[in-house]
């Protein structure tokens, strides 16, 4: 194929410089040709580090988008209030942005609120590291594992207790959360996992999956 495209691009350069009655060609259509034999030669550790940088990013505007919405309805309906917000609004805000960046946006985590946060098997492993290194005084970093056979790159950075506004839904129950609260939570979550943290606790981890093609053209 490469040789054919070689062979049509010398015959192409022939005809553009042709002069008298022959046809001349269309300078686009050498363009074209020209850029069609370019190959875009990539390797494994720039697109490792494309899928961070970029991971880093989404999830960054997936926490905005969730904090400036429970933010408003926790100024306009209360704490209580909010926690209902986060029934219905959270898995869909989470999904608006997969959409538009054509990835699966995920927040999974072992002491989950929503059951459908608990981590999947291609999860699991990755959580429980964060956890092991959160135990032991060990930096947590973003990271980026090959799943689905390289096809798809799994991004995943920790997540943990930001400020004491959180701990209005996920502290002490005896000391930070009211009682109005923590009958809203009951109600909707009554496999509630997610409370008795302190600020700077792990709270789980992104899980971000980003098909490699989508990185590719973003280098």
């Amino acid at each position: 194929m490469k040789k054919m495209i070689r062979i049509l691009f010398i015959i192409l350069a022939g005809l553009l410089v042709s002069c008298g009655s022959r046809k001349k060609v269309d300078r686009e259509v050498f363009d074209a040709v020209n850029e069609s034999m370019e190959v875009k030669k990539v390797n494994e550790v720039d697109i490792i580090n494309k899928a961070i940088k970029w991971g880093n990013e989404i999830s960054a505007e997936a926490q905005q988008k969730l904090m400036e919405k429970l933010t408003t309805a926790i100024n306009e309906k209360g704490v209580a209030g909010a926690v209902e917000f986060c029934n219905v609004e959270a898995l869909p805000s989470l999904d608006k942005v997969s959409k538009e960046h054509k990835v699966v946006v995920r927040r999974v985590s072992h002491d989950y609120r929503n059951p459908s946060d608990q981590p999947n098997d291609k999860e699991q492993m990755l959580l429980q590291a964060y956890e092991y290194n959160e135990e032991n005084d060990v930096e947590n970093s973003p990271n980026v594992q090959e799943i689905e056979n390289g096809e798809i790159l799994l991004y995943t950075k920790a997540i943990t207790i930001p400020g004491e506004m959180c701990l209005n839904c996920h502290g002490d129950p005896k000391n930070d959360i009211d009682e109005a609260t923590l009958a809203k939570i009951g109600k909707l979550y009554p496999e509630d996992k997610a409370i008795g943290h302190d600020v700077g606790d792990l709270r789980g981890m992104w899980s971000i999956a980003i098909p490699k093609k989508e990185v590719v053209k973003k280098l």
